[in-house]
């Protein structure tokens, strides 16, 4: 294995963590739309949502995990929970971390929904509305790629997405 094998997958789970999250995020927003997907039914539209969002946590712990590993990133145990602290770019990877933790609790929440209440797992759920551009911003600032114009119009891409779906949603409540 090369000595950038860990930065450059570490890397690339970011970048797949990052267009899932807004996968994720255009599929909640267009969950609490009321309006079914074309093709399919609101329930199939809210369980590709939990899907995808799942999916997201999965790359974006593959993302954590290989750039713990990597000597370049610097990332340390406690990087991970604690915002800011970190040696390389720490205010870009203290948004990371934000984000991580974030998700954290959403992921724990949703699969104690039940337990936990709707009233609760929503009010926790609202949480996702920042963890986004937080996670777009993270991604951007950090990342080595932040500004190369391939990786700039993925960010694009997913501002227009989740900017679309906004703009859909106000249509359908006014």
């Amino acid at each position: 294995m090369s000595t950038t094998a860990l930065w450059d997958f570490g890397r690339g789970t970011g970048i797949v963590a990052l267009v899932l999250l807004t996968v994720s995020t255009v599929l909640g927003i267009a969950t609490r739309s009321g309006r079914p997907a074309p093709g399919l039914p609101r329930f199939a539209v809210a369980e590709l949502h939990r899907n995808v969002s799942l999916l997201s946590a999965v790359f974006l712990a593959l993302h954590v995990g290989l750039l713990l590993f990597d000597p370049y990133a610097m990332l340390r145990l406690f990087d991970l929970v604690l915002p800011f602290v970190g040696e390389y770019r720490p205010f870009w990877q203290g948004l990371g971390t934000v984000a991580l933790d974030v998700l954290l609790a959403l992921v724990v929440t949703s699969l104690l929904r039940h337990r936990l209440g709707r009233r609760t797992w929503r009010a926790v759920h609202w949480a996702a509305y920042a963890l986004w551009p937080v996670a777009l911003v993270h991604a951007l600032g950090t990342g080595t790629d932040g500004f190369s114009p391939w990786f700039l119009t993925v960010a694009v891409l997913c501002v227009l997405s989740v900017v679309g779906a906004l703009f859909l949603r106000r249509e359908v409540r006014v």
